[in-house]
């Protein structure tokens, strides 16, 4: 048995990561989650506001937001990505003996789904399962490049930060999944750059026009009469962030910058650990498990050789 173990220990390796966020989960649903729950409150009562599509679709459901909302709606999220992620892995690799390695490399990072689990109710992960249904779905018409900006839309609203988070990624996937791969034309190329303007748009104003416009004290006291437990008054003290001008963003951000750089030479640990994954994805090109770059090849490249114009 031990034996067996040692000669194939990624089934073992796969349930280790599975028992540490469980683990990770248990120790998150006892925190308090201060970021978390304010944005399950704010809606668009006010008028059009910045990080509140989230808050705005729990209103169609519930008047009143219990505390435990966030790590089920969180919890539920990260069950479809994860969902979403293993069927993306089996469309491009297939579950077999030899991916299987890959899978758990991947699966297990802390940079994936262990880091959602970690940020449990915070928004980003939700550009992450855009992005991989953009992985899934057919990229040949134009209808791709509209569901592309209209789930970038979607992202700004949730949170305008996904403008430099996961817009870029979906930019990157439609760029090689539907101009590089299938060709583009004057109009295809017109149409991206339309959507690209729309989505930038809305971001300026999420940005600019998105501020609250009633004073903080009244906002809060707004909120409290959407809390299942008004008397929680604590999970409330992030109401200023709806109030905070690009300039303060920025600043607190630099603010916390020398705090942030501490972590550097962790996550330069942990990209080197990951030396394994980029050596076993080398190895899977030549043996033809990348097909969508066999297939990215043989569209994006005319017989002779010679890349089509754009």
């Amino acid at each position: 048995m031990t034996v067996r173990i040692l000669q194939n220990p990624w089934r073992l390796l796969l349930a280790i990561n599975a028992a540490v966020i469980v683990g990770v989960f248990i120790h998150k649903i006892q925190l308090p989650p201060y970021v978390p729950y304010i944005h399950l409150l704010v809606d668009y009562h006010f008028g059009f506001i910045k990080r509140a599509l989230i808050g705005a679709v729990v209103a169609l459901f519930t008047d009143k937001v219990p505390v435990w909302l966030v790590f089920a709606l969180g919890g539920t999220t990260w069950l479809v990505t994860s969902a979403l992620y293993a069927r993306l892995f089996q469309k491009a690799f297939g579950f077999t003996a030899r991916t299987l390695p890959l899978f758990v490399f991947t699966a297990g990072s802390p940079f994936f789904l262990k880091n959602f689990m970690h940020t449990l109710g915070h928004f980003d992960i939700y550009g992450c399962a855009l992005a991989i249904i953009l992985l899934l779905i057919p990229s040949g018409s134009l209808l791709f490049v509209a569901t592309a900006a209209l789930l970038a839309i979607v992202l700004v609203l949730i949170h305008h930060i996904h403008l430099l988070m996961y817009v870029p990624t979906i930019i990157t996937i439609v760029v090689i999944r539907h101009y590089l791969s299938h060709g583009c034309n004057r109009a295809d190329v017109a149409f991206g750059i339309v959507a690209l303007a729309l989505v930038s748009a809305l971001f300026l104003a999420a940005q600019f026009l998105g501020t609250m416009p009633i004073p903080e004290a009244d906002f809060v006291a707004y909120l409290k009469t959407r809390m299942a437990n008004p008397s929680r008054t604590d999970l409330l003290q992030f109401a200023y962030i709806w109030y905070q001008p690009l300039a303060k963003e920025v600043a607190d951000t630099w603010g916390r910058l020398p705090h942030n750089i501490l972590g550097v030479p962790v996550f330069v640990l942990l990209i080197w650990l990951h030396t394994p994954l980029w050596r076993y994805l080398a190895n899977l090109i030549p043996a033809g498990h990348f097909k969508f770059l066999r297939v990215w090849s043989v569209k994006f490249l005319h017989p002779r050789g010679r890349t089509r114009d754009c």
